[in-house]
């Protein structure tokens, strides 16, 4: 014998399960539109008195919304995946190199960026310098 009740309940928690699926996407519009919302507050209340640019729209702040999660990532979960999803796909890269592409890579990049940080006074990233004495006066 067959419990009818309980058939019938698991296949209403399963339809009403499914039912409720349906206001998902609307649920994203939702935070998305309040999120939005919030960015167009906060940029227009601080940024034009601190830095004196123009005011923006609310669909100006929902495409800057979209273009900082595209740049830096969507939050995932805290363990080892955070950071933009191309940076971490650079990471991976520079990770399953040998250490002699390694350092390929490093003087390439050296030679694309030499003027920029610790390179532009000359620092050797092998040794660093050493603070030479003023040369003593001659008696």
């Amino acid at each position: 014998m067959t419990n009818k009740n309980f058939e019938d309940a698991a296949y209403k928690h399963r339809f009403g399960f499914r039912k409720k699926l349906i206001f998902i996407p609307f649920l994203i519009v939702g935070v998305l539109a309040l999120l939005s919302y919030i960015v167009m507050l906060l940029w227009n209340n601080l940024l034009p008195d601190i830095f004196h640019i123009t005011a923006i729209t609310y669909w100006q702040a929902a495409g800057l919304l979209v273009l900082c999660k595209i740049l830096f990532g969507f939050g995932g979960p805290r363990g080892g995946h955070r950071g933009a999803p191309w940076m971490r796909h650079k990471m991976e890269r520079f990770k399953n190199m040998s250490p002699e592409e390694q350092q390929r890579f490093r003087e390439e990049m050296r030679a694309r960026c030499g003027k920029w940080g610790r390179h532009y006074s000359g620092f050797d990233w092998d040794e660093p310098k050493t603070t030479q004495e003023a040369p003593k006066p001659a008696e």
